[in-house]
């Protein structure tokens, strides 16, 4: 099977990344809307009997989400062979229960459509809580950000001796114990206890573990309105640590997250490129490629060799 590379709109760039990483031009499609907004897909490439990745984060608005379904649509209709949806940020994630009465898995709904609409495979990085890989009835490789992190921080010094990774809650520990295991067996966790009264609402209550006179990091997936990132600076700060550092994956960014973030007590925000900032740029924000990770997991699944090296 030949393989090829198509993007949408939402994040082009990193789609770049990806071919050049492979060493392949990126494939052609035509998108563009009607006049009343709906919207029109037409593959321009040869794509029968390939290996085909199509690369759409599903940030809102919808129309990213309806873009990919068209795209992949699209392809099972002209005969692809595989069709893996390669999505850096999977949107509608963060309601992947029946927590309370009359809402909906919006997490299962969006993978019933992905599969329903023709793809037969998922390559996806830090979902919102790992559950959701069961969503699917087809294989999902969930990548980590975690390898890049890690360099990252290595980098730019920050030292095991003086270091200490925080999980922003309780289901994030997981995550940032095996960080810090990475880092160095011997550099210790701590976890933001806090509430959420309403949605995009957090409140942190209380620090658990040693923070004072360390270089605090927060480990975390998403910063959305940056009010729990930001509250959980000041608490650390004020815990006697020496600085904090962030390192999220998905960098949505919505409402007045910028203005917070450049108002807050971090000492820097890493974010990877899932998801393209556009003119959402401060000098408080540094932004890591995951290409070369994405790129890396799409060679391997297209010659058929483990990627679980990559699952770190």
């Amino acid at each position: 099977m030949e393989l090829e590379v198509f993007s949408g709109r939402a994040n082009p760039e990193l789609a770049k990344g990806i071919v050049n990483y492979l060493n392949i031009e990126l494939s052609s499609v035509q998108q563009r809307e009607f006049s009343d907004g709906e919207l029109f897909v037409k593959i321009l490439d040869d794509v029968r009997g390939g290996d085909i990745f199509v690369v759409q984060p599903t940030i809102p608005p919808a129309e990213n989400l309806m873009e990919l379904l068209l795209m992949i649509d699209a392809l099972s209709r002209s005969s692809a062979e595989r069709i893996t949806a390669v999505i850096p940020y999977y949107g509608y994630g963060r309601q992947d229960k029946k927590d309370e009465p009359r809402v909906p898995i919006s997490a299962k709904l969006v993978a019933n459509l992905l599969v329903k609409a023709g793809a037969d495979r998922i390559l996806t990085l830090d979902l919102h809580s790992q559950q959701i890989a069961g969503y699917f009835d087809v294989p999902v490789d969930h990548l980590f950000a975690a390898p890049v992190t890690i360099q990252h921080m290595q980098s730019i010094g920050i030292q095991e001796e003086d270091s200490v990774i925080v999980s922003p809650d309780v289901g994030r520990v997981g995550v940032a114990r095996a960080i810090a295991k990475r880092i160095n067996t011997h550099v210790p966790i701590a976890i933001i206890d806090k509430r959420r009264p309403a949605p995009n609402q957090a409140e942190v209550v209380h620090i658990i573990g040693d923070v004072r006179d360390k270089v605090a990091v927060i480990i975390d997936d998403i910063v959305d309105t940056a009010g729990t990132l930001v509250g959980a600076a000041s608490a650390i700060m004020g815990a006697g640590a020496k600085s904090v550092y962030a390192y999220i994956t998905h960098p949505v960014l919505s409402g007045d997250a910028l203005s917070k973030i450049e108002s807050s007590l971090l000492t820097k925000l890493m974010v990877t490129d899932s998801i393209q900032l556009g003119d959402k740029k401060s000098d408080k924000i540094e932004v890591i490629s995951v290409a070369d990770l994405f790129g890396e997991a799409i060679l391997r699944i297209h010659e058929n060799r483990s990627i679980s090296s990559l699952f770190v």
